[in-house]
């Protein structure tokens, strides 16, 4: 007799790429690096998470910023974060318009050693992170740097056997772990848990981060 199986509960979880990213990464690294080096100016004076050493995290207006490269990425990001929705939702053309985002737009610079703790994003429905430089390899550390996402159903491995150790995605345990590279936006709901793994390359890691939450014209 067969079984019908189904991914109840399933997480939806949003993989876009810039199709040019190397000169638009370019001048988003030079630019998030020259406002790291002015100091206090541009940092997060009021971080929601401690902050680990090795991380800068910027205030949260970043995508107000009137640098074409800056406002490259909010387009492209906005873009896909629209695709996204409307395909999650079933929204039309119509409804898509009439949708208004606003948001908490930053970016992290991270060196050796620097780590993000496990967190979610309360008061926002969907999130995302756009690799601007993975900081290159760690030989050794093949979890360097690692974006960490938390399997929510929280007690669906407090009870292992053989008839659920070997569960196949989509239904198996433990995390999902996305290896970021240039380009790679990564959208996800905001009350997912996730962290970022110790980084241990040599260069430097910068992503850009965002939360969401939507009013209706």
């Amino acid at each position: 007799m067969p079984v019908d199986i189904n991914p109840m509960f399933a997480v939806p979880l949003g993989m876009a790429h810039h199709p040019q990213p190397q000169a638009l990464n370019g001048e988003l690294r030079d630019l998030f690096i020259r406002r790291e080096q002015e100091g206090t100016r541009f940092r997060n004076p009021n971080p929601s998470l401690e902050q680990q050493p090795g991380v800068f995290e910027s205030h949260f207006e970043l995508f107000s910023w009137p640098e074409p490269c800056v406002q490259a990425l909010r387009q492209f990001c906005w873009t896909a974060l629209g695709e996204m929705l409307a395909g999650a939702n079933g929204y039309d053309a119509r409804e898509m318009a009439a949708i208004r985002i606003y948001s908490h737009t930053w970016y992290h610079i991270t060196r050796k050693g620097g780590f993000v703790i496990p967190h979610t994003h309360p008061m926002a429905s969907w999130s995302g992170v756009y690799c601007v430089d993975t900081g290159g390899d760690a030989p050794g550390h093949p979890d360097s740097g690692i974006l960490r996402f938390h399997n929510p159903h929280f007690y669906s491995n407090t009870f292992l056997d053989a008839g659920n150790a070997r569960l196949k995605p989509p239904y198996h345990h433990g995390f999902w772990n996305q290896r970021l590279e240039p380009g790679r936006l990564v959208l996800f709901p905001s009350w997912l848990p996730h962290d970022v793994t110790p980084f241990h390359g040599e260069g430097t890691r910068i992503t850009v981060a965002f939360n969401c939450w939507f009013g209706q014209a």
